[in-house]
């Protein structure tokens, strides 16, 4: 006779759950997921099940899904029945009906901290960041212990730039609750913003040891283990990725993004089939084309090699959308503004501190090696390839109609000023290390020489330059996962740089001097001449541990990571002869930039 107290129909849901579950803590993410989904799709008010497959799908790299079954999550688990509607409303993207019921619940209760997190999820969505992070501030201020809005704000911290403020807001969640997947994997991303990744690769390898079933998180595990210089690791993680799925087009191209290493013919062949399986989509497919030109380009066969560039390029540039002329544009708008009469009608305007060393050029022209040298004289500290200054310029951009640069001829000295020091304050939790001056290696930043000159009269500027075939052949066999949409064309890389070099000609025509160059085959042919020329430009005494800059032991995230550990070799720099037959748009698009190096046209 049936238990008329129990009710057959939870059966349906307690046995996949409790079975997902036990998959989960046995490490079977992978296993769990669709039995939670099998679950939720029939009794979708389960905030546990919500995160649990929240947490694998953030391990596994789907930002977008982990989302969403946070927010219904948040939905599931949110106290008051009124609060139920708009976090539905939020979880299904209806924002304005989301934040208009909130507000109309504050209204009534202003003291419903629930509420006001609700609320302050929704306007962080809608990109009112500023409003949001003071929204959430005051909530986790009222209520420490809500575990919920206390993450909502690290994040909303993190978004805005402010990392350091952003840890210190998940370390009373965390001692709560140790092994809080979502705040373990936002902790090691914090990490890693602030140039400690060796925190962060403990923080990564915790969640790997409770989710260890999930190729993305190998490959995060693994680029972290690469920046701080340990390759053998990162090969063991990103091979385990392979172990858990040989299709993983992203473990492929990290495993040839370590330069030195060299793929098998079995690789290969895989790599071959895999490029041209008929499923892969374009972004997977070009990542493994960039991987197996490598292999080729290993073994002498340059031609496959370039085409496999070339394809694995045209499918990069296809799903970007680039254009050149808005370069050409800022360019001659800047030259137009920043002439001597600018400067000297803004003498005395910005934050005099000199601290900052801003090394500039383009990707692949020798900056990585710079930053190592610098990094290796006591007074000098590395950072990383900082954010802040182009954001600086996007804000001073939304100033007034004209846009950027245009912008920067009506911001008032008080302005001018502030952002300098606001630049110094933005990047501090970044100088771990205490030293006087700092490095940031920010190749975009020829850019904002001008603003640079303006918020910063004192920082130093130093120009990397290499070969322009040599700079975009390189560029051309790298895949930049963003911030380099110029480099996946020939001639798009042959533009931007004569640009580069007529934007840099004019800064050394209006304020000789100012900006020190640095011609990367004259450092390689007689590196201490160039070491020595380069630090009295910077002020600083010679010290022989800039010679031995391989020796210095310090993270680094550019693909150049591992060269730069190396003593300084003359291997690279007629690398771009092998690809010589197919430059010819490259050579066109160059110009006189080609025929005048290392001089400007």
């Amino acid at each position: 006779m049936p238990d008329p107290v129990r009710d057959p129909a939870l059966d349906d849901v307690r046995r996949p759950l409790g079975d997902a579950a036990a998959l989960l803590s046995a490490g079977q993410s992978r296993a769990a997921a669709p039995l939670l989904e099998q679950v939720l799709a029939s009794e979708p008010s389960l905030g546990a099940a919500w995160r649990m497959l929240g947490d694998i799908r953030l391990v596994a790299g789907d930002v977008p899904g982990a989302q969403a079954a946070y927010d219904r999550m948040l939905w599931a688990v949110i106290p008051g029945a009124d609060l139920r509607p708009p976090a539905l409303a939020l979880a299904e993207g209806r924002l304005e009906a989301a934040q208009e019921a909130l507000r109309g619940i504050l209204q009534r209760r202003p003291e419903n901290l629930p509420a006001a997190h609700l609320l302050g999820e929704v306007l962080a969505r809608q990109g009112d960041l500023a409003t949001a992070e003071a929204l959430l501030a005051h909530v986790v201020e009222g209520a420490p212990a809500l575990n919920l809005a206390r993450l909502a704000f690290a994040l909303v911290l993190q978004r805005v730039g402010k990392s350091a403020e952003a840890l210190a807001a998940l370390q009373p969640l965390l001692a709560r609750e140790p092994r809080h997947n979502r705040a373990r994997m936002t902790r090691a991303a914090l990490l890693a913003e602030l140039g400690d990744y060796a925190s962060a690769a403990e923080a990564t390898a915790a969640v790997l040891a409770d989710i260890p079933d999930q190729p993305n998180g190998w490959l995060v595990y693994g680029a972290t283990l690469r920046t701080l210089g340990r390759a053998d690791a990162a090969i063991a993680a990103w091979r385990r990725a392979l172990e858990l799925d040989p299709g993983c087009a992203e473990a492929w191209w990290s495993l040839a993004n370590l330069k030195a290493y060299r793929f098998s013919g079995a690789d290969l062949a895989t790599m071959e089939r895999l490029a041209n399986a008929p499923d892969i989509g374009p972004e997977r497919r070009s990542l493994v084309d960039f991987a197996r030109a490598k292999a080729h380009e290993d073994d002498g066969r340059y031609g496959a090699a370039f085409a496999a560039y070339a394809r694995a390029n045209a499918a990069q540039r296809a799903l970007r959308n680039y254009d050149p002329a808005r370069v050409a544009a800022t360019v001659q708008r800047s030259k137009a503004i920043f002439t001597p009469g600018f400067f000297a009608a803004r003498a005395g305007w910005g934050e005099p501190a000199p601290d900052p060393i801003f090394v500039v050029g383009l990707p692949r022209s020798g900056s990585t090696l710079v930053e190592q040298i610098l990094a290796s004289h006591p007074a000098i500290e590395a950072t990383r390839e900082l954010p802040d200054l182009q954001q600086m310029a996007d804000w001073a951009a939304a100033q007034a109609r004209a846009g950027y640069p245009d912008a920067l001829a009506v911001l008032p000295a008080a302005a001018i000023r502030q952002l300098g020091r606001d630049y110094l304050v933005r990047t501090q939790a970044r100088r771990r290390l205490g030293r006087a001056r700092f490095v940031d290696k920010a190749p975009w930043n020829w850019r904002h020489v001008g603003l640079i000159r303006l918020m910063l009269p004192n920082a130093k500027i130093v120009d990397v330059r290499r070969h322009p075939l040599a700079t975009c052949v390189s560029a051309f066999r790298q895949h930049f996962a963003g911030g380099f949409d110029f480099a996946f064309d020939l001639g798009d890389l042959g533009r931007y740089y004569a640009d580069y070099v007529e934007l840099m000609a004019h800064h050394d025509a209006v304020q000789p001097g100012h900006v020190h160059r640095t011609i990367y085959e004259a450092l390689v042919s007689d590196t201490e001449r160039e070491v020595r020329r380069l630090l009295d430009y910077l002020g600083l005494p010679f010290d022989a541990r800039c010679l031995r800059f391989f020796e210095t032991e310090r993270p680094i995230a550019t693909p150049s990571s591992e060269q730069v550990r190396q003593p300084i070799s003359a291997a690279a720099v007629d690398q771009w002869r092998s690809y010589g037959p197919w430059l010819a748009p490259l050579e066109a698009a160059l110009g006189p930039a080609l025929d005048s190096y290392p001089d400007a046209p």
